[in-house]
Formats: C-alpha cells, structure tokens, sequence
C-alpha cells in the first residue's frame, strides 16, 4: 500500500478587519482544516467564511479551540482546572459545529491551539479526558496531539478507549533531541525557507521520524503534518510541500480516511 499522509493547517484566525493567515490561497493544498473557535482568534463570521471554504474546496474541517486569550493569540499559559479546560473546549467546538451543521458538514477532529496544544500534549491523562469528554457529544471526533518518541503508550491507552487519536509533526518547526517543539523564543525554531520546509515533510512522512536540532533522527508515529496559518513562509510553501509529497507516491487524504 502507498503512504498516506493528511495535510492540516491552522486556518479562520482573523478577527473582524484585521486579517491573518492566507486562507483561500491555502486551501487548495491541504486535506484538513483546523478552524479557530473564537477564544484565541476568529469571530462568527469568520468561523462561517472558514467553514464554507472547506466545503468548497472538499476539505475536511475541525475544531481549533485554544485558551481564553485574544490579546496573546491563544499563546500564553493560563492555570485552568481540567474540569475548566473540557468545558472551555466543549463550548468551542460547539460553536464550529453549529456553523458544520449548517453546511451539512461533519466535524472531523479537534485540535487544541497554542499553549493549550503545548501544555496537553505533555500530560497524557489529560489527553484521555478532553478526547473522551468530546465522544459523546460530537460522535467520537479524530483528537490531534503531538507526536513524540513516548506516544506509542498513549495510542494503545486510546484504542482501548474507543478514541481515535493522530499525531501530527511540523514540518516549519524545529524539534529538541527530546521529541519535542523547540521553544518558539529560541533563534530558528519556526524555519523561514519553503524548500528545507518541503524537505522535512517528505522525510516525515517516508521515513516516519524527525530530525532535531542536533541532526538526530528520531522515529515516531506521524498521521498528519502541519502548516502554520500565521507563518508567512510556510504558507507559500504550502504549494511545494503539495507537489513534493506527490512526487514521492505519498497520498495527500484527510484524517478521517487514513485511521482506523
């Protein structure tokens, strides 16, 4: 069987007159959408512009939910009990879903956004609340989180759950020798140049690891790659990470058709 890999961005993030990312020229590359949910970015009628987007251009959609933070973009840490953070991320993908709903589209996955993502990903109990919690509700949606050298675990703990979790790696963004996002403070940590960007996905996706920083190869699982809506130089290279994988024999297909 040929490799298939699903390609997501993070899109829908401007907020009334002030744009971010470039959605409609994106799209057309990709077969996963992370919509924001109007906590870190976006606003309803952003949410239903995003939504419509993907349904024209037969992308799949999700939910993007994040910290209570506009003013730090959903990137600042916030001491939440996990009781909070499930409602908080309930009430968000409530909201896209209502918006799916309205275009006969099914919500596909959630993704947690920026510090959420970074601080959930770490904590693997906490991983198994959020996605059971959301089971119910919204018809057991495919749960992204980090992929990492100690995810192995966690996909067994979710299988025998019933939870359909990826993990998902960055192609724009460089990783520690431990499995893990280099802090975006650091020098270099999100890659500017379109072609080392394309060369890293097609690694990731062939040879199913990472390189850090370092140089080191490191293996894990990787269902999903990522662009950043919000890195300029990763969405122009969204076109060459395209044609790239293609060239290689890799599948570009949406989550839902790749697990289980």
């Amino acid at each position: 069987m040929k490799t298939a890999i699903d390609l997501n961005c993070d899109m829908g993030e401007s907020y009334g007159a002030y744009t971010i990312g470039g959605d409609a020229g994106v799209v057309a590359y990709i077969t996963s959408a992370n919509i924001a949910c109007g906590f870190h970015a976006s606003d309803p009628t952003v949410m239903d512009r995003t939504v419509r987007l993907c349904r024209d251009n037969n992308v799949a959609p999700g939910a993007h939910p994040g910290f209570p933070d506009r003013v730090g973009f959903g990137r600042r840490y916030m001491d939440l009990t996990p009781e909070e953070l499930i409602n908080d991320v309930i009430y968000q993908v409530g909201a896209i879903r209502g918006f799916l709903a309205r275009y006969d589209l099914p919500l596909q996955h959630v993704k947690l956004h920026g510090a959420l993502y970074n601080y959930v990903a770490t904590r693997e109990e906490l991983i198994l609340r959020i996605a059971g919690a959301l089971q119910k509700p919204f018809d057991n949606p495919v749960f992204l989180t980090l992929g990492t050298i100690r995810t192995t675990e966690l996909l067994d703990k979710c299988r025998q759950e019933g939870i359909r979790l990826a993990l998902e790696a960055f192609p724009d963004r460089r990783y520690t020798d431990a499995g893990e996002l280099q802090s975006r403070r650091e020098p270099g940590a999100v890659l500017k140049d379109p072609l080392e960007i394309a060369r890293r996905a097609v690694a990731m996706a062939t040879r199913k690891g990472v390189e850090s920083v370092s140089g080191r190869w490191l293996e894990m699982d990787i269902h999903t790659l990522c662009l950043h809506g919000d890195n300029k130089e990763s969405m122009e290279s969204a076109a060459l990470i395209h044609r790239s994988l293609l060239d290689e024999q890799i599948q570009l297909r949406p989550l839902g058709a790749i697990l289980p």
